[in-house]
Order: structure tokens, then sequence, then C-alpha cells
């Protein structure tokens, strides 16, 4: 009933297009974003076949014995059509721990899609693991969501941040300056936890010369200094701070509360969600307390994002 076929780059266009009609897959899992890291991971992505029909995918590749889905994306998970049910997810996964074992592979670390990111309810897959796989909870890491239809009251700090960057004159605009942006980011992560970006400049230029709609730049600007920004992911369902920073004099002008009071209350006011993203480490052991608070003063609540694994 199910057939499993492993992804080929021929079988590219297929591929993307079963994402863009997907009912919870985004465009982190079109092969023109996800295969620009290529090179450092060992590609094992599944496609999923019933009565001759694709039914789902699997983002996925594989490090010594073990199957990841995927290491090099912030989410992953099987990517299923409009049609999808319980029952038919079941064998999915019945059948997928078969070919597995038959490959070689000893053991599975399932990044779940945040149910924020579903363009109609998809938790099938959760459910066929509970039923099918002796998982465990791997990792729980929380991130930070506000539902812009019913968002709640900034914090005072925030709304005085607003206030003083109009007052001093910073200004808001979308652009393509990536290089001033990741100067100021590179700058703040290397000082503030000794870290670079985890995309360099140059694949950020290459994503977003792909991926221009879905990943806007906004920028604040001070006497046409570039004193903060905030790049997007944009999904059907969820925009998403895939990075956002600013200078020391940006931070004292407010320049961030002014881009995101843009970004929330006009821009993108009509969208489900705003996701901040993760403020958890070692897996979701360790949380920061000052990033996850600044994003609380937005008006920002609790999202998990989960890991499983199983042995097989």
């Amino acid at each position: 009933m199910v057939e499993i076929v492993r992804y080929a780059p021929e079988r590219a266009a297929e591929w993307n297009q079963f994402v863009a009609q997907s009912k919870n897959g985004t465009f982190l899992f079109d092969r023109n974003y996800m295969d620009y890291h290529s090179d450092r991971f060992h590609d094992h992505s599944l496609m999923f076949f019933v009565k001759g029909k694709l039914y789902a995918l699997l983002p996925a590749n594989v490090d010594a014995t073990t199957l990841y889905s995927h290491q090099g994306l912030t989410y992953g998970g099987l990517i299923t059509n409009m049609q999808a049910t319980a029952a038919v997810t079941l064998r999915v996964f019945h059948e997928m721990n078969a070919y597995l074992r038959g490959a070689g592979i000893q053991r599975v670390v399932y990044k779940a899609i945040p149910w924020i990111y579903h363009q109609v309810p998809a938790e099938e897959d959760l459910y066929a693991m509970y039923r099918e796989c002796p998982l465990r909870l791997a990792a729980r890491e929380i991130s930070t969501t506000i539902m812009l239809q019913k968002d709640l009251r900034w914090s005072r700090l925030r709304r005085r941040g607003i206030q003083r960057a109009a007052d001093k004159g910073v200004t808001v605009s979308l652009a393509d300056d990536e290089a001033a942006f990741w100067e100021v980011l590179t700058s703040n992560l290397e000082h503030k936890y000794g870290v670079r970006p985890v995309h360099s400049l140059e694949e950020i230029q290459l994503l977003r010369s792909r991926f221009r709609r879905q990943m806007p730049l906004y920028v604040a600007r001070k006497d046409e200094r570039v004193v903060g920004g905030v790049l997007l992911y944009v999904t059907p369902q969820v925009v998403h701070a895939q990075y956002s920073s600013a200078t020391a004099e940006g931070k004292q002008l407010g320049a961030i509360d002014a881009i995101y009071d843009r970004i929330m209350h006009h821009d993108y006011h009509d969208f489900p969600y705003f996701d901040f993203g993760k403020s958890t480490e070692e897996q979701g052991h360790r949380l920061n307390e000052t990033l996850i608070h600044q994003k609380e003063g937005f008006g920002g609540r609790a999202v998990c994002y989960d890991t499983y694994e199983w042995t097989l």
C-alpha cells in the first residue's frame, strides 16, 4: 500500500510542488532552500506514495546509523497532503520503520513541525509515532509566539521604545542591505555569546535571491546609519523573526521596538501568528530568561518545539 522512494535531485520539481500544496509545509522544505547547505549533510529524504500518488515527504539526512529530520532545519517532520488521514499515516510510519531497518538505520531523531505552521490540523504524525515507534521526548525547546488577532498589550518598556525611536528620528524601511545588517548582527553575537550567525552573509544573499518575498529584511536607520534590523521568514501561517539585532546606539534609540511595531501592527497585522523563535539552549534544558523576557514584553507567550527519538 505504501511505496517509499528515496529523494533524488531529478525529483526536485515534484518535491517542491508537493510542498507548495501541502497542509504543513513551508518554503524551508523547498529544495532551493534546503539544498543550499547540501555539502554539510548526507541527504536521505524520503517520498511516500500511496496507491501510486505522492502522499507525504520526510526531509532527512543521515549521520552514521542515525536518520535526522533534518539537522539543517529548525523543524522537520512529515509533510503531508490535505487528504492525509490518521489511519494511512499509521501505515506510513510502520512501513518507514521497516524501510529504515533494511537501510541499516538504527536510530531516528524527529523534529516535529510546530502546530502554528499548520495550515490545517496536521498532527497525524504525533499519533502515529506514539503507536508505531518506541519513542521518547528528546528535547523540548520554548519559542515565543503572538496571536496577531488577539495580541497582548506590549510592556511599558517596549511602548517607550517606540516613542523614543519616533522622537529621535529613527526610520524603518524594507531594505536589501544585507551586508550592513550582517555587520551589526555578527558583532552582537560575537560580543554577547562568542558565536557567529548560523548563516553566512553569502548564504543569506543567495537564499534571499531565491526567496525575497518570503525573506524580507527590515532595517532601522538614524541619519542614514543602519542601527538595527530584523530578517523575517514569512510562511502561510507564521511571520518568524529569524534574525534580530541592533547596535548599542540602536538599542538606546528603540530601533527594534520600532521595527516590530511596523511588522506586527501594520505590514503583517492580518497574519495568524508572529513567532520570535526559541530562547533555550542545550536541547531546552537552559532557558535564557533575559531573552524570553524581552520577547514576552511584546505580548508573546509559549509554543514548544519538540524533538523525539526512537531506536529501530
